[in-house]
């Protein structure tokens, strides 16, 4: 394979400029060199030994650029504290989750006020029964600076519980097991796990990663047993493995996956040591899953259409149910007894069709919200006559439906409640078409106070996602009031790269079609200027992950156009990524990004790649954060993409770095540790904007 040239600079890289004094950033000893040729170009990446964890100067420049963060942001720290406790104040914090019905136990989840994590519980019968702590996770993160519960998963007989649980944000997870009738905490510990947990009646299986942190292997696991069995290797390296079970419980489904292909085995949950049988054999470019009805298997499949058709699958002969429609994208099947329910999107609007196995009678259950997103609920049991479902708006909160198949009337469970004097009718919602330089349309949804001006003068919010096919959809959040209320114009980009309108969406900016990304979101925001919802110089914009990169790429395209860019965990370079194949996600990420070996995609990534094209321009005041054990986006790429732009930029803005220095991709866990993060954002906006309080 080809590779670039990555020449270890002695340069000595200029430390933030701080407006009080700050721990200085240790000078660099002088590295050597080492060139290596790429197509006869030539780059030097004087940042490069930033990716050198265990050099201890790569922590120390970290631990030195969040003190320089704090100094600039030590003024503002009255403001954090009113944020917080400002967004602290619409949350319940004593409450109780929707129960879902499992084997005569009703499950649910719970939180208390004072305690971070949520608490497991069930109860048998029903809820006047007594309450069963099954897992309390405020217990497991006690002490600790950073916890995840990845998976729970109960045994078929309801008596064991096997969790996951992430200390580190390493997304490397250990495996526990609780013996619910005696409370009792059982040896069978597991380490270096991901997600893909479940029991058979007779084993717990489980799934590992390989060195690149690609899931790859299923394991099962007898309790007590000194030694597990491999059951599955995934020997190829764009795939990655998934495992769940069928909502009836008779198999294991394992799914194997690239970004473009896909293929899926089942295993019997029912008989020991089951061996897995393929369902269909993988083709490039083919994409399936499916769900199991009794006898009968439905499969979601593009073989015939990008946005997928549905295959009924009986006695070995294959059926269509759902023809390919270019209108509506197939998001995911649901089998219920005697239904099939499709959660589709028609022309970019999410519904959920019906179809009655028998009759073969269809229906469809709509929604009149001009911006929303529904998602199916927890189905926990396939013997049941109701369809349970969740739906958020702008200025919906979460909410949680059953809906009666039947008699086609649903019924509302819970409306997370919004303490303090939340009134929905003071709000207004749009979904605006926004021409991009091609000449596609493309939709906005955006959010306001019924009393902000549209003249210009007010401050603006727009944040966009567009990779990897994941659409953005308007929901609701209780923080986001925190900028409504101070009159902001809040806005989402349904730009290309995401699946906002369906596939052909997402294919059409990824490759060597993911400039129309960034030209999408541009010209949102240029819509935003010129239609008087707020200035430039009032326009802050945010993304992270893909959508850190998405920031970064519109940021060096149009530095006039905004005021602050808040950049999460961002993707910035690209280029030297998707060239190193010893990173995590680097293989499987070329069916998304395009593998730089080949020349045309080289250049392409070149083109835009946000650290390889930052310029001698005057930046807008940027918030830039990284995890230090972020397996997703390393931390180097912010820290690197903050330290070359400091040393070339021409204007006076303001540049920081925040790194959670013991997590990682998804920042501080815990509801305050998020409600924290969100305050720091916000008040760096609010005073980066000269927003009044």
């Amino acid at each position: 394979m080809s590779v670039i040239l990555l020449a270890l600079a002695c340069a000595k890289p200029t430390p933030p400029v701080a407006a009080q004094p700050m721990q200085p950033v240790p000078p660099i000893a002088e590295i050597q060199p080492a060139e290596l040729t790429n197509h006869g170009d030539t780059r030097i990446d004087d940042y490069y030994w930033m990716r050198e964890r265990d050099d201890p100067r790569v922590r120390t420049w970290l631990e030195a650029e969040n003190t320089y963060a704090e100094a600039m942001t030590a003024h503002n720290a009255p403001l954090r504290k009113a944020l917080f406790d400002e967004m602290l104040a619409r949350i319940q914090e004593d409450d109780t989750g929707v129960p879902w019905r499992k084997g005569g136990y009703l499950y649910y989840s719970r939180t208390e006020a004072g305690k971070p994590y949520s608490i497991f519980c069930r109860r048998e019968g029903g809820m006047d029964a007594p309450e069963e702590i099954l897992l309390d996770q405020n217990v497991l993160g006690e002490g600790l600076e950073y916890m995840h519960v990845g998976e729970i998963a109960l045994s078929p007989d309801h008596t064991m519980l096997a969790y996951s649980v992430d200390v580190a944000g390493d997304e490397l997870y250990t495996v526990h097991v609780r013996d619910l009738e005696t409370g009792e905490e059982l040896p069978d510990a597991i380490p270096d796990t991901t997600y893909g947990l479940e029991w058979t009646d007779d084993a717990l299986y489980y799934v590992t990663v390989d060195e690149a942190l690609r899931p790859y292997k299923l394991w099962r696991h007898e309790l007590g047993a000194p030694e597990d069995t491999l059951i599955f290797e995934e020997p190829d390296e764009r795939f990655w493995m998934s495992l769940h079970k069928t909502r009836g419980g008779g198999d294991l489904v394992l799914s194997l996956g690239s970004a473009i292909t896909s293929e899926v085995h089942l295993i019997d949950a029912h008989t020991p040591v089951a061996e897995p049988v393929v369902v269909r054999d993988r083709v490039q470019g083919v994409e399936y899953d499916l769900v199991q009805h009794e006898e009968r298997l439905f499969l979601r499949i593009n073989d015939d259409g990008v946005n997928f058709r549905v295959l009924e699958v009986a006695s070995g002969e294959e059926s269509v149910l759902i023809a390919h429609d270019e209108r509506v994208m197939i998001e995911e099947l649901i089998a219920l007894s005697g239904r099939l329910v499709v959660h589709e999107r028609r022309d970019g609007v999410l519904g959920f069709r019906v179809i009655d196995l028998e009759s073969g009678e269809e229906h469809t259950v709509a929604f009149d919200d001009a911006t929303y997103e529904v998602w199916p609920g927890t189905n926990a049991e396939f013997e049941t006559g109701l369809l349970r479902f969740e739906f958020s708006s702008f200025t919906t909160p979460r909410s949680v439906f059953d809906y009666d198949l039947e008699t086609r009337e649903r019924g509302l469970l819970k409306e997370w409640p919004v303490l303090g004097e939340y009134d929905r009718t003071q709000y207004k919602t749009e979904r605006v078409s926004v021409t991009a330089p091609d000449g596609t349309a493309v939709p906005m949804s955006l959010v306001y106070h019924k009393d902000t001006p549209l003249d210009g003068s007010a401050p603006a919010y727009l944040t966009g996602y567009g990779s990897y096919g994941v659409p953005y959809d308007p929901y609701f959040t209780s923080t986001r009031l925190t900028l409504l209320d101070r009159g902001f114009v809040f806005g989402i980009a349904h730009i290309r790269g995401g699946g906002d309108l369906g596939r052909a969406w997402y294919e059409d900016g990824k490759f060597l079609h993911k400039r129309n990304t960034f030209s999408d979101f541009v010209a949102c925001a240029d819509h935003l200027v010129s239609d008087g919802y707020t200035s430039a110089e009032r326009l802050a914009i945010s993304g992270g992950s893909a959508g850190g990169l998405l920031m970064g790429a519109v940021t060096n395209a149009r530095p006039d156009l905004f005021g602050v860019v808040v950049a999460h965990v961002p993707f910035v370079d690209v280029l030297t990524t998707m060239l190193d194949e010893t990173i995590p996600l680097t293989v499987t990420e070329w069916e998304e990004w395009g593998n730089p070996a080949d020349s045309a995609y080289y250049e392409y990534m070149k083109g835009y790649s946000p650290y390889d094209n930052v310029a001698a321009v005057g930046y807008p005041d940027m918030l830039v954060t990284a995890g230090l054990n972020d397996p997703r986006v390393q931390y180097w790429e912010p820290a690197k993409w903050v330290a070359k732009m400091r040393a070339v930029t021409t204007g006076d803005n303001v540049l920081l770095l925040k790194t959670h220095m013991g997590a990682g991709h998804a920042g501080a866990s815990g509801r305050y540790g998020y409600l924290e993060d969100r305050a720091f954002e916000y008040a760096f906006v609010l005073d980066r904007l000269d927003v009044a309080e």
